[in-house]
C-alpha cells in the first residue's frame, strides 16, 4: 500500500471516529434530556386526584384524554400508553430546534440519525449548546434558525408525556398539537421528513376541527376561535410558500461569478419587501403578524420550515376529497397501511 492510500485511510478512519463520537455525544445528550423529562413526569391520575392540583388543570387533562379518545375511535389513530403523565415546565421551554439552510439556495442542512433516518432540524435540552452549534454552522456560511419545541414524538418508544406549556393553547389548538403527535407514532416513513411533517400537520389540523365539531358542536364559539385562527395562519403559510418559490427562482437566476456582497444585498433588498407586504395581508387577528419582522428579517432556514411542515398540506386536502369523499379516517387508513 503506497504513503499515499495509508495516509487517505488512516483520515477516513479518524474522521469517522470523531463523526460516531460526535454522534454519541449528541443521542447521550439527548437520551439524558429526555429521561429526566420522563422520570420527573407525574402520573394524571394522581393529579386527577390531588385536591391541591386546579379545576381549570384537570378540565386540560381530560380535555386529552377525549382527544386520544377521539383519535383511536374516530380518526384509527392509536393513542394507547401515550400522554398518561404530565411534565411540569414552569412556564419555560426545554426543548428548542436547529435548522440550518445555505445561504443562496432553499437546500437544508440535514443530519442522520438511528431509526428516523436524515432530518433536517436537530434537537436540543440544552440552549446553550444549540447556540454553541448554531454559531459553528453560521461560520460555515449557513443560515440558521433556533425556535422553541412545544412536543415531540418517541414513535412509540415511550410513553410521552403531556408538557404543561401546552395546555396554556386553546382548545383547538389542544387537539390539534396532539392528534399531529399521535399522528406520528401511527405514520412515520424513515429518511421522509417532509412527508410525515406535512401528513401530521394536515391530519392535526384536519382532525381539530372534527374533534371541536362532535364536542362543541358546528355552531360552537371554540370552533369558530379555531377556524378564524386557522384561517389566519393559513394566509400566512401562503404568503411564506410563496416567499420559498420567489427565493428559490431569485437564487438560480444569480449566474456564478455573482459576488457575494451583491448576492447579500439583492436577497436582504428581497427580504425586507417579503415583510413589507404581509402588512397588507387581511387578518382577523391585526396583531399576530403585522410587524412580525420590524425587529428582524426572515432567512432561508426560517423559509424552508414551511416547505417542511406545509407545502404538501394543499396537495393532501385534494386527496382527501377527492379520492376519500372527506373521510378523515378512511384516509388515515390507507397511509397507515402504506
Amino acid at each position: 500500500m503506497n504513503k499515499n492510500l495509508k495516509f487517505l485511510l488512516i483520515s477516513f478512519l479518524i474522521i469517522g471516529a470523531i463523526l460516531k463520537h460526535e454522534m454519541i455525544s449528541y443521542l447521550y445528550m439527548q437520551g439524558k434530556g429526555q429521561f429526566e423529562v420522563l422520570w420527573k413526569a407525574k402520573p394524571i391520575e394522581d393529579l386527577l386526584n390531588d385536591d391541591s392540583v386546579s379545576e381549570e388543570l384537570k378540565i386540560k387533562i381530560l380535555l386529552i384524554e377525549e382527544i386520544k379518545s377521539f383519535a383511536k375511535v374516530e380518526l384509527s389513530l392509536d393513542s394507547d400508553g401515550l400522554y398518561t403523565t404530565l411534565y411540569g415546565q414552569q412556564g419555560k421551554d426545554i426543548l428548542w430546534n436547529l435548522t440550518a439552510c445555505e445561504p443562496y439556495a432553499l437546500k437544508s442542512v440535514e443530519w442522520t440519525f438511528p431509526i428516523v433516518g436524515c432530518v433536517s432540524y436537530k434537537g436540543f435540552f440544552d440552549l446553550d449548546i444549540a447556540k454553541r452549534e448554531e454559531q459553528e454552522l453560521i461560520g460555515k456560511g449557513f443560515d440558521t434558525r433556533i425556535r422553541p419545541v412545544n412536543a415531540w414524538s418517541t414513535l412509540g418508544w415511550f410513553s410521552d408525556p403531556i408538557l404543561s406549556n401546552n395546555l396554556d393553547r386553546s382548545n383547538g389548538g389542544i387537539a390539534e398539537l396532539f392528534i399531529h403527535e399521535i399522528t406520528h407514532g401511527n405514520i412515520f416513513l424513515k429518511d421522509s421528513i417532509t412527508f410525515n411533517e406535512n401528513l401530521a400537520s394536515f391530519i392535526g389540523e384536519q382532525g381539530a376541527m372534527l374533534f371541536l365539531k362532535k364536542k362543541f358542536g358546528p355552531e360552537s364559539a371554540e370552533l369558530k376561535e379555531y377556524y378564524q385562527s386557522e384561517r389566519d395562519a393559513q394566509r400566512f403559510i401562503n404568503h411564506c410558500l410563496k416567499g420559498v418559490l420567489e427565493l428559490d427562482s431569485l437564487y438560480q437566476s444569480f449566474p456564478e461569478d455573482m459576488e457575494t456582497a451583491k448576492k447579500d444585498e439583492i436577497k436582504k433588498l428581497y427580504m425586507t419587501h417579503w415583510a413589507a407586504r404581509l402588512d397588507s395581508i387581511s387578518f382577523f387577528d391585526k396583531t399576530a403578524y403585522h410587524g412580525r419582522f420590524d425587529k428582524k428579517l426572515p432567512n432561508n432556514a426560517f423559509f424552508m420550515a414551511f416547505d417542511r411542515y406545509d407545502s404538501k398540506k394543499e396537495a393532501f386536502a385534494q386527496q382527501l376529497k377527492f379520492e376519500f369523499n372527506d373521510d378523515l379516517k378512511a384516509f388515515i387508513r390507507f397511509y397507515k397501511e402504506q
